[in-house]
């Protein structure tokens, strides 16, 4: 078998050709291929660089979303504890008020009662005066009917009058 031997023209004439290749890729193509491919590698370093940026923006927007948080929950915590102090407060105060009003009608009807019992007593006393003069007007109707035990009763007051 007989292998193929290319001419010296043809290979002369090809590596002419493909250096013309070579200078006018390197003079018109080269150039703007490598300098495209600097813009990308420039432009995905950026990329990587902002997203970088970005996350480390996260990450501290996170770690202040966290401190809001707590703050918030403190306030909130503040805030309900000073709404039960408050209602603490309120009913307390209701209370006292409420004992301070139920004392002071209670001793209203402490006293009203004590001006009724003290009505009623003098009205009985008045009552039992009245019916005392009446049976003693009656007995000494009754006992000094006659004369002689009239002079008689007159006489022993004076006797006692004297007496004393």
């Amino acid at each position: 078998m007989e292998l193929v031997q290319p001419a010296i023209g043809l290979v002369f004439w090809m590596t002419v050709s493909f250096l013309l290749v070579l200078v006018i890729l390197k003079k018109f193509a080269w150039k703007p291929i490598l300098n495209s491919l600097k813009e990308r590698e420039d432009s995905i370093k950026e990329a990587l660089s902002e997203a970088r940026h970005a996350r480390e923006e996260v990450a501290l927007l996170k770690v202040k979303n966290k401190e809001i948080i707590k703050e918030v929950q403190e306030e909130r915590d503040i805030i309900l504890k000073e709404a039960r102090d408050t209602k603490v407060g309120i009913v307390t105060e209701a209370k006292e008020r409420a004992k301070e009003e139920a004392d002071r009608m209670l001793k209203a009807a402490r006293e009203d009662i004590q001006n009724e019992k003290n009505a009623a007593l003098t009205e009985i006393k008045n009552q039992v005066a009245s019916l005392s003069i009446e049976i003693a007007e009656k007995i000494l109707k009754t006992e000094l009917s006659e004369d002689r035990k009239q002079k008689a009763v007159i006489d022993n007051l004076i006797d006692e009058i004297k007496l004393n």
